[in-house]
């Protein structure tokens, strides 16, 4: 597809999604709903035809020597299918906010003033491998009363072709306009270039993949962008803390899965508890290949470890976002430098903090700066889906409008309603 023919195709995508979205702005919960509950009927039924599709793109990505994280992502999985399924059935067993009116006040001249929850309108989403995300947006969209131009990476560009077919089946089957979810069917990058230079067309891009991709996005777009650029999480083993509980957090938090954005990639150890713990979390990451790149204090506790892959930490490391086995581990002395390393050196993303002290906690949860904290929890659980929110979009950094995990509220703005008996302002 040429220059001109990429310019006119994004035109059409942009102006076929305004015009869906003030339908879909008008639709009804009942609609909504029932096109969310036939996109997971549909996914149920389509598991096996969608894996023809899902080995075309692998085979194409291994064939291109695609690296081993980015290659996993790209799976189709039965599993995968089924939670998308799910997530689209929690979704429409939500309540509907769009309409809602809160903090409606009579004010001295007589009016109510109060703010009403509507959709934003129209939302592009330009994301890399994960073929599932084509399903979380178009299902907060339909959720949402928005409409969506979504643009997956070329490397999955069959398998999200096939999801958005059964997306828009599914929204016609509810009566809803099928551009109400369209997916850009060029791999041609200037579609992307096109895609975030229509403030026209869209009202806000949500890059959601590498470092690279969304500092592109953010640099370029024309429109608002809702957006996080890196996952470096961190888990702090607290003194004092149940070792037996952190063993267990640690280990599901880097070695779950290795390629999301909220694996833990940095793990601090206050000392108190290091020569304990240390050699026992060592052991499980050593049975499990990661590498450990630690400071001096922890490579002498581990360094008994059987096994162990064992390299000195560089600065570089503990701002670092590996995606893979490996894991940044350093000593520090207590809860004040844990906080202190964390928001140097965090992406503001997800932190944990493993402890029984309730103070520590609470301290942990009010001054680290990211935009999920957690106590004593998996930060594998920054997740839409795992925080009941049916679905995510993507997790944003950022401070305004949205942060952490945006779902269905993320999707929506407010705007001021004031309601009069013939008032008029003296």
């Amino acid at each position: 597809m040429n220059a001109p023919n990429v310019f006119e195709t994004m035109q059409l995508l942009g102006l076929q999604a305004r015009q869906a979205s003030r339908a879909m702005a008008r639709a009804g919960t009942a609609a909504r709903n029932r096109a969310l509950r036939e996109l997971a009927r549909l996914l149920r039924e389509q598991v096996e035809p969608l894996q023809a599709p899902n080995q075309r793109d692998l085979a194409r990505a291994q064939g291109a020597g695609l690296a081993e994280p980015m290659v996993d992502r790209l799976k189709l999985t039965p599993k995968i299918i089924e939670t998308c399924a799910e997530g689209c059935e929690q979704l429409a067993a939500m309540p509907d906010i769009i309409g809602d009116i809160v903090g409606m006040k009579q004010q001295p001249s007589g009016i109510r003033v109060g703010q009403m929850r509507v959709p934003i309108g129209v939302f592009g989403m330009i994301y890399e491998s994960r073929p599932n995300v084509t399903i979380e947006a178009a299902s907060l969209s339909i959720k949402s009363g928005n409409a969506c131009i979504l643009r997956g990476g070329s490397e999955a560009i069959e398998s999200n072709k096939a999801l958005a077919a059964l997306v828009q089946q599914a929204l016609q089957v509810a009566g809803l306009p099928k551009e109400a979810v369209q997916l850009v069917p060029t791999t041609d990058r200037a579609a992307v270039g096109q895609l975030i230079a229509m403030p026209e067309f869209v009202d806000v891009i949500i890059p959601r993949g590498g470092k690279g991709l969304i500092e592109r996005i953010s640099a370029e777009a024309k429109v608002p962008v809702i957006k996080h650029l890196d996952g470096n999480c961190h888990t702090y083993v607290d003194d004092p803390s149940d070792l037996d509980m952190a063993v267990k957090l640690v280990d599901n938090a880097k070695t779950q899965k290795y390629s999301p954005c909220n694996a833990t990639e940095s793990l601090l150890v206050a000392r108190g508890v290091a020569a304990e713990f240390l050699p026992r979390i060592g052991a499980v990451l050593a049975a499990k290949g990661v590498e450990m790149r630690g400071d001096a204090e922890s490579m002498r506790l581990l360094a008994g470890v059987p096994a162990a892959k064992l390299v000195p930490a560089t600065e570089q490391d503990w701002s670092e976002e590996y995606l893979a086995p490996i894991v940044s581990v350093k000593l520090v002395a207590g809860l004040d430098e844990a906080i202190e390393h964390i928001n140097r050196y965090s992406s503001h993303h997800t932190d944990a903090i493993v402890t029984t002290d309730h103070r520590h906690a609470q301290r942990f949860l009010r001054e680290v700066d990211s935009a999920s904290v957690m106590v004593n929890a998996s930060t594998r659980f920054a997740d839409g889906f795992e925080y009941g929110l049916g679905a995510e979009i993507g997790i944003s950094t950022d401070k305004f409008h949205a942060r952490g995990p945006v779902g269905i509220e993320g999707l929506t703005s407010l705007k001021w309603v004031v309601l009069g008996e013939g008032e008029t302002r003296s």
